[in-house]
């Protein structure tokens, strides 16, 4: 009876334990300056995700695409906009290369590397877009007034959730 119970007791804690260990890979969207997450998806090393936002000035879509990499960082390998200006790239790197397609300048080859992103979600021109892809599944889009407030401003961060933070947190989906 002791043997069982020793058992049963033992395998509880193994059980409880992994429930708080982090392992699942997310892009997670903290309240600015704080650990205080506001949302998450589920995204693995090599996924990608899409910024799409409509600039204040020009009034047009700029999307920046972006890939979480081997060491939990994000890397930014493309931008796509339609009007130089204010707060738009004026030139290239040199291993960067722009082309002109359609009526939207596409810069590729970027290798912009970033722990974290700053983002603000629109308060004036609110029509920011999320889009993404995990594991060769169907793109998901989701503006970010269907789970923000206009105006608001978050920290955006590859990290590993432990299973209690997924079923706490407010995960984005379609």
């Amino acid at each position: 009876m002791k043997k069982w119970i020793v058992t049963i007791l033992i395998m509880a804690v193994i059980i409880i334990s992994f429930l708080f260990i982090p392992i699942k890979s997310t892009i997670v969207f903290y309240e600015k300056n704080t650990d205080d997450i506001v949302a998450y998806i589920p995204l693995k090393v090599n996924d990608t995700f899409e910024i799409i936002f409509v600039h204040s000035i020009h009034l047009t879509d700029v999307t920046e695409k972006y890939e979480i990499t081997s060491d939990y960082e994000i890397r930014q390998y493309e931008m796509i906009f339609s009007d130089f200006g204010i707060g738009m790239p004026y030139e290239v790197k040199g291993y960067e290369e722009i082309d002109y397609v359609d009526g939207f300048y596409r810069i590729t080859n970027m290798n912009n590397r970033f722990e974290s992103l700053q983002i603000r979600n629109g308060k004036t021109v609110s029509e920011h877009r999320l889009v993404w892809q995990s594991e060769g599944k169907e793109e998901k889009q989701v503006f970010f007034n269907d789970f923000f407030e206009q105006g608001a401003w978050f920290t955006v961060k590859p990290v590993k959730l432990s299973m209690v933070d997924t079923w706490r947190e407010v995960k984005i989906h379609e």
